[in-house]
């Protein structure tokens, strides 16, 4: 049957204090929204619907960009999730299957978990998802018989035993298509607030004799983010389970607390990373490289047996090959480096590609921008590019070529050449001793100056 995810989207979010919509704030590297899609994801469904709101524009910007194939609708007064829901009506117009509701401020719902709500709609007419928190505080209670779901009651008007009950609501729907839009088609306002709720379907598909039913999950999975310190707790919620992931998965992290994962991190077993390593989203490491302390990588792939850092940076576009090495205080941004390839000190290598087995030189830079367009650099295989080196793109530097220490590399070198492009060296007898006089006596002069202008 096809499934169609609705995730709603339009809330302000007051609590986190920003100009940013609340579902646009990221939990590893992600917005919040796109976790709640990516769970979604894992049902394949043919239709996915936001519903936004306040920051409709950001919000259609980001699906956009991270799920284009999803469509945005407008709830353009907040007036509950039943209401939110009801705006979807006209975007699935003539859709035949489930619909699942989801929360784009709720990022940690499990594929399984939206899988088992699927499955539970084959016996059911609507399922909802429960959980049982160490603490029921002031959630809506499920209130079960069996296996049946007989209603929901929130906690204010909730009995002393309803109260009791510690199965809670999360908020999140499945029903038929046709039947949630006609049960919402009954959902009244008639609360303090004024509001449309979504919960109130339960309770109008048991008095048309249509069956009802929850499935519970584990309750991290439910945890909504609000505030900012919400926020920080579900970043820390996600980097505990990638690192144990990565753990199991057979990585070394020498120090898991200080190693920060992206929402789509691969990293192969037996590598190795080494303390405060930061992954920007991006990022493959295939098995057995190592990255070493205080690198931070984005966008890029390392292949098997590499090794980067410590201190090195790699930014989108970086392709490493079997067993490049790159150093301390490196940036590589944009370029290819083929096996073998070294960058061990204090380089910048972008827009370029670097040929196997070629050794860059300590300070060397791939002078890549004019200052209106970037440009690209070429270094064949087996080359050895001197320290100090200025590479003034576009250039090529051919197979086996070398560079001299300190050159200004503005043509194109030749296969098994020596490129040196630098000033003569001039020494001048004692003139160090008279330029450093001369600058003690203007300084003293600058001095005097200043005291006479202060008495």
């Amino acid at each position: 049957m096809s499934t169609a995810l609705v995730i709603l989207a339009a809330g302000m979010g007051s609590r986190m204090n920003s100009d940013l919509p609340k579902v646009l704030h990221k939990i590893a590297g992600a917005p919040l929204l796109v976790h709640a899609i990516t769970s979604g994801a894992a049902v394949n469904p043919s239709r996915l619907v936001v519903v936004a709101g306040h920051g409709a524009d950001q919000v259609r910007s980001a699906v956009e960009d991270w799920a284009p194939e999803a469509e945005v609708v407008i709830q353009a007064e907040q007036l509950g999730t039943g209401h939110a829901v009801l705006q979807a009506r006209e975007a699935l117009e003539g859709f035949e299957g489930d619909v699942i509701v989801l929360y784009g401020d709720t990022p940690f719902i499990q594929p399984d978990t939206i899988a088992r709500m699927v499955e539970a709609r084959q016996q059911h007419d609507v399922v909802v998802l429960g959980f049982e928190p160490e603490d029921p505080a002031r959630y809506g209670r499920l209130v079960m018989d069996g296996d049946q779901l007989q209603r929901i009651v929130e906690y204010k008007d909730a009995s002393e035993a309803e109260r009791a009950i510690t199965l809670c609501n999360s908020g999140l729907v499945a029903a038929d298509a046709t039947v949630l839009f006609d049960l919402l088609d009954q959902v009244g306002n008639d609360n303090a607030a004024g509001e449309y709720y979504l919960p109130d379907i339960v309770a109008i598909a048991k008095d048309r004799n249509l069956s009802a039913t929850a499935v519970t999950c584990d309750p991290s999975e439910t945890l909504g983010v609000n505030s900012r310190t919400e926020l920080a707790q579900a970043e820390a919620l996600f980097q505990a389970r990638a690192r144990a992931e990565a753990l199991e998965n057979g990585v070394t992290l020498q120090a898991p607390e200080t190693v920060f994962f992206a929402h789509d991190t691969y990293v192969g077993r037996d590598t190795v990373v080494e303390p405060n390593v930061v992954f920007g989203p991006g990022v493959t490491v295939e098995s057995g490289a190592e990255i070493r302390a205080f690198s931070h990588l984005e966008g890029c792939h390392v292949s098997q047996g590499a090794q980067v850092g410590p201190y090195a940076r790699l930014r989108p576009g970086a392709e490493l090959a079997e067993k490049v090495r790159i150093g301390n205080f490196v940036e590589v941004k944009n370029a290819i480096l083929d096996e073998g390839a070294k960058v061990n000190h204090l380089s910048y290598i972008g827009d370029a590609t670097v040929g196997a087995a070629t050794n860059i030189g300590a300070g060397t830079i791939t002078c890549n921008y004019d200052g209106v367009m970037k440009h690209r650099t070429e270094i064949g295989n087996h080359a050895f590019i001197g320290s100090n080196t200025m590479l003034v793109a576009p250039v090529k530097v051919g197979n086996r070529a070398m560079t001299g220490s300190g050159s200004v590399i503005t043509k194109d070198v030749e296969a098994d050449a020596l490129a040196v492009s630098r000033a003569r060296q001039e020494n001048k007898a004692g003139f160090a001793s008279k330029l450093y006089d001369m600058l003690v006596a203007k300084k003293a002069k600058r001095d005097a100056e200043k005291n006479k202008e202060n008495l």
